[in-house]
C-alpha cells in the first residue's frame, strides 16, 4: 500500500505484514593513510565549544526493507558521485562536513568531497562550489566504526539555507552506513561530478542520505549552541510533506529562528528506533546510540527524548522489519529513560521529555489495550515524575478531545498514526524555547 504525500514523491509507509519502511514511530585519531588523510575523529582535536551542528541526523546500519524507492545501502558505490541536499538551520562564516562508517566492516575510501549552495534538485550553483579537505588532503579514509570531521572551509551559510554536498568514491564501498528516510531527494551519477553543476548529470535519486552525519558551522555569525531532537519515526517526519522540510524539528528550527535564537535544531530521529532493542529497520536500539548521534555532537545544550512508541507497538507485529520485538513493561521504558537523562547529565545537557502520541487507529495493528496501558503510565511518569528537565506534552497536543487515545482530527496523517504537517507544526508550537 502506497500513501502518497501531497506535492511530493509517494511514502511508502506500512508495517506488520506489509513490511515496515520507517513508522511507529566512540572514536579516537584515525590511522593516516599515504593515498589519503583521516584527518579528525569525532572532534578530536577541535574545542567544541567554536561550532554549532546545523544539520544533522542519526544512522544506521545498511537494510532494505519493503521500500518505496531506491536503495542503495546494500550495495554502496564505485566510481561514482553521490550528492545529498541538506537544509542547514543556522548559519555561519565557516563550515565541515562530518562524514561516518559507524557500521561499515572496512575503511570508507573518499575520493574527494565538495559542498556547494543548492540551486534546487541535483543542481548546484556554480561559483559556490567549494572543495572539502581532511588534514589538508582532497581524500579522506575513515575507518569502520568512526566519524571523521573535515577541515573548516570558508563558506558562508545562512539559516535555513540548503547545501548540495557531494562525495566522490572511486572504488567500491561496500555496504553503506545511511540514514534511510531523509524525505529529501539524494542523486548519484557516474564517474567525478564533485564540481559539476547538476545539470542533466545526476539521472538517479532516492530518498536516503549515505555516509553524511553533520554539517557544522562557526564564525560570528554562527549559532550558539545545538538543540537535538532524539527519537523515532514522530522525530523522524513520516507523515510530512517530502522535500518540504516540514517535520516538527524544522519547525521549531524556523520558530527560533524567527526569534532571531541562536539555537541550533538537530534531528537524530530514526523511523521504527526502539529505546530498548536493536532491530532490522529501526537500526540499533536508542540507548546505544544515544551517545554519537546526540551527546557527541559539538556545542549541544539540550536534547528532546522521544522514544518508546515502538518498544510497546512492535509486539503486536509479527515482521522481520521490527524484530525481535518482545513486548516490555512500562517500568522497563521508564528505566531506560532514566539511563538516557542520567547520560545527558553527566555531559552537563539538559534532557527534555516528550510524550508519547497516541497509538489507537493505526492502520496497521500496533495498538492493543495492555499497550495502552504500557504507554499511558510512560507518559503519566514523564509528566509527573520531573525527572526530566523540562517536558514537552506531545500526547496532549496530538490527542483527540473526544477519545485520548486515538489521533486527533485534522493533525494526523492518512497512517492514522503519525502527524501530518499541521500536526508537525502544533507539537512545534507547544515547545517553550526557553526550556531549550
Amino acid at each position: 500500500m502506497d500513501f502518497p504525500t501531497p506535492g511530493a514523491r509517494t511514502v511508502k509507509i506500512i508495517i506488520g505484514s506489509l513490511a515496515a519502511t520507517a513508522l511507529i514511530a566512540g572514536m579516537t585519531h584515525a590511522p593516516s593513510s599515504r593515498s589519503a588523510v583521516s584527518a579528525r575523529l569525532n572532534d578530536a582535536s577541535s574545542p567544541t565549544n567554536r561550532w554549532t551542528v546545523a544539520w544533522g541526523a542519526g544512522v544506521q546500519g545498511p537494510v532494505r526493507g519493503d521500500d518505496s524507492e531506491p536503495n542503495w545501502s546494500d550495495r554502496g558505490f564505485s566510481d561514482q558521485s553521490v550528492r545529498q541536499v541538506v537544509r542547514v538551520g543556522t548559519g555561519g562564516s565557516q563550515a565541515r562536513i562530518r562524514l561516518t562508517n559507524a557500521y561499515g566492516t572496512k575503511p570508507l575510501r573518499v575520493a574527494g568531497v565538495t559542498v556547494a549552495r543548492s540551486a534546487g534538485g541535483a543542481l548546484a550553483w556554480p561559483k559556490t562550489i567549494t572543495r572539502v579537505t581532511f588534514g589538508r588532503s582532497a581524500k579522506a579514509v575513515v575507518p569502520p566504526g568512526r566519524e571523521l570531521v573535515s577541515d573548516a572551509i570558508p563558506l558562508t551559510t545562512s539559516p535555513l539555507e540548503r547545501l548540495a554536498i557531494t562525495m566522490r568514491f572511486t572504488e567500491p564501498t561496500g555496504p553503506a552506513t545511511f540514514h534511510r528516510f531523509a524525505l529529501t531527494d539524494s542523486f548519484r551519477a557516474p564517474g567525478d561530478r564533485l564540481t559539476d553543476n547538476g545539470k542533466d548529470t545526476f539521472k538517479e535519486s532516492t530518498g536516503s542520505w549515505y555516509y553524511l552525519a553533520g554539517v557544522e558551522v562557526a564564525g560570528r555569525t554562527a549559532g550558539q549552541g545545538t538543540v537535538v531532537v532524539f527519537g523515532d519515526s514522530l522525530v523522524d517526519g513520516v507523515g510530512a510533506t517530502a522535500d518540504a522540510d516540514a517535520r516538527f524539528p524544522d519547525d521549531l528550527q524556523e520558530r527560533l529562528t524567527a526569534a532571531r535564537s541562536p539555537l541550533g535544531v538537530v534531528n537524530a530521529g530514526i523511523g521504527t528506533n526502539k529505546l530498548l532493542h536493536d532491530s532490522t529497520c529501526g537500526g540499533e536500539k536508542g540507548l546505544s546510540r544515544f551517545k554519537r548521534d546526540a551527546l557527541d555532537r559539538p556545542g549541544v545544550h539540550s536534547v528532546i527524548v522521544h522514544l518508546g512508541a515502538n518498544d510497546i507497538g512492535a509486539p503486536q507485529i509479527d515482521d522481520p522489519c521490527v524484530r525481535p520485538n518482545p513486548k516490555v513493561t512500562a517500568q522497563q521504558l521508564i528505566d531506560g529513560h532514566r539511563k538516557l537523562i542520567r547520560a545527558a547529565h553527566a555531559r552537563g545537557v539538559k534532557a527534555i521529555g516528550m510524550t508519547i502520541l497516541p497509538m489507537k487507529g493505526a492502520l496497521f495493528p500496533i495498538w492493543s489495550p495492555e499497550g495502552e496501558k504500557t504507554r499511558q503510565a510512560v507518559n503519566l511518569w514523564i509528566r509527573t515524575s520531573h525527572e526530566y528537565d523540562a517536558v514537552i506534552d506531545a500526547d496532549r497536543v496530538m490527542s483527540s478531545p473526544a477519545d485520548r487515545e486515538q489521533p486527533r482530527p485534522g493533525y494526523v496523517f492518512m497512517d492514522g498514526l503519525h502527524p501530518n504537517d499541521a500536526g508537525y507544526q502544533a507539537i512545534a508550537a507547544a515547545i517553550d524555547p526557553r526550556t531549550l
